[in-house]
């Protein structure tokens, strides 16, 4: 494994035809900066654009050279505040070309691993590593092993097939 910092990882985006991002846990306000923008949902505040600026400017980057950039959120229902305040931001990271889908738990394979990952092209897989407390550590852990992708690979085509498309979903 080695360490990628935001530098490598949109590096890859570039690099690649391809990006496919798993997130399966239900509450991500552990992350830096989430617990702001989760408490300015839930109470009708707009959202600060520049928590999320230097991504959105990636995606609109990659995306416009024709990067797919795909995500399948894996949610429980009913949904916790994360969860709404996540589906109700959603049209943003759309509108800078992002393709996401929603997959409830209950329709999810049970052998789902707890961290996110990320699979560029069909042999980069990068792992988000989380701390005990819901935060993450800096930066990413990606491999090119070869049965490691090809295990992501299966995954990325199983699930993408089974979420249902953000403006299909209904809560």
């Amino acid at each position: 494994m080695r360490h990628l910092g935001f530098a490598e990882l949109a590096a890859l985006f570039r690099a690649h035809r391809r990006a496919f991002h798993l997130e399966v846990r239900d509450d991500y306000s552990g992350v830096a900066g989430e617990a702001d923008r989760v408490r300015r949902f839930l109470v009708g505040e707009d959202q600060d654009p520049a928590a999320s600026a230097r991504w959105h400017e990636l995606m609109r980057e990659v995306t416009g050279a024709g990067c797919a950039v795909q995500r399948v959120r894996v949610i429980s229902e009913p949904h916790g505040d994360y969860t709404r305040f996540s589906v109700g931001t959603t049209a943003a990271n759309m509108d800078v070309g992002e393709d996401i889908r929603w997959l409830p738990r209950s329709s999810a394979p049970t052998d789902l691993p707890d961290d996110d990952w990320w699979l560029f092209g069909d042999d980069i897989a990068a792992f988000t590593v989380f701390a005990d407390d819901g935060s993450t550590l800096p930066g990413w852990a990606a491999t090119t092993d070869p049965v490691i992708a090809a295990h992501y690979v299966r995954r990325r085509d199983e699930l993408w097939a089974k979420a249902v498309p953000h403006l299909d979903y209904r809560t």
